[in-house]
């Protein structure tokens, strides 16, 4: 079992910053892929970005790309999610998730943190 806990959401004004942090305990060295998904009401999951074990490679969807950057800190177990630039279409309900694999597909991952309210004000 993996346990997930982000923080650091909240309101900010367009062109403005913020940093999601995700905190992950368990089993996390089976589960060592990291990726941050964002969902709005009545839309499915979109992926926003990833990351592999020791920071191997990054991805990210192609409306975040220079933005927001995925980081992780193993000693804090934590991975980190910097949005930049903020525009309103950013405001989602932002998702951590521990798989073994690197996808796209929010359905490859079991396991999800409670998620994190982020609203990007016009």
């Amino acid at each position: 079992q993996v346990q997930l806990l982000e923080s650091g959401g909240g309101l900010v004004q367009a062109g403005g910053s913020l940093r999601l942090s995700c905190a992950a305990s368990g089993r996390i060295f089976n589960n060592p892929f990291m990726v941050w998904f964002r969902q709005t009401p009545g839309k499915e999951r979109e992926f926003v970005a990833g990351i592999a074990p020791n920071a191997a490679y990054t991805s990210y969807a192609d409306s975040v790309k220079g933005r927001f950057s995925i980081s992780r800190e193993y000693a804090k177990n934590t991975v980190y999610l910097q949005m930049n630039s903020l525009k309103p279409e950013d405001t989602a309900v932002y998702y951590c998730a521990a798989g073994s694999v690197l996808t796209s597909t929010h359905r490859t991952y079991d396991y999800w943190g409670q998620g994190t309210q982020v609203t990007v004000s016009s």
